[in-house]
């Protein structure tokens, strides 16, 4: 099988995974939080809702990388740290989806971070036409 990979880790870095692979018609996202590094200026956000904020938009952008994009996902796996947090980041995460909410699960992680939430998803790769709309059920 043939596969790209997006965002392999620079040599030294702490990062063990790729960003995304694209094989098979498909994007699979590696987990994510929003990136933080104060040095360059960029912070992960407080609330958890910025948090998601951020974090999507990070996906965002690799799917764009990998020739895919938001319309296209079509799982979600959402990374939490604290359940409290599990209302505040449905709250902000359901905005990202206007079209329509792809399939998800939700884990409890623990992560040598402060983040609050991340994300994974699988998505359909440039080769797939883009998804009109969701549905609620088996279209015939």
């Amino acid at each position: 099988m043939n596969f790209q990979i997006f965002g392999q880790p620079e040599r030294g870095e702490k990062r063990s995974f790729s960003r995304a692979v694209k094989a098979g018609g498909l994007v699979f996202v590696s987990g994510h939080s929003a990136p933080h590094d104060p040095a360059k200026g960029i912070h992960r956000g407080e609330t958890p809702q910025e948090q998601v904020r951020n974090s999507l938009a990070f996906i965002a952008k690799i799917l764009t990388d990998a020739g895919s994009d938001f319309s296209r996902i079509v799982q979600v796996t959402m990374l939490i740290t604290d359940r409290k947090d599990y209302d505040a980041c449905n709250e902000e995460y359901v905005k990202h989806f206007p079209g329509g909410l792809p399939a998800r699960h939700t884990v409890l992680f623990g992560v040598p971070t402060e983040a609050k939430v991340g994300f994974a998803c699988i998505a359909l790769a440039d080769e797939e036409p883009p998804m009109s709309g969701r549905a609620d059920g088996p279209q015939h």
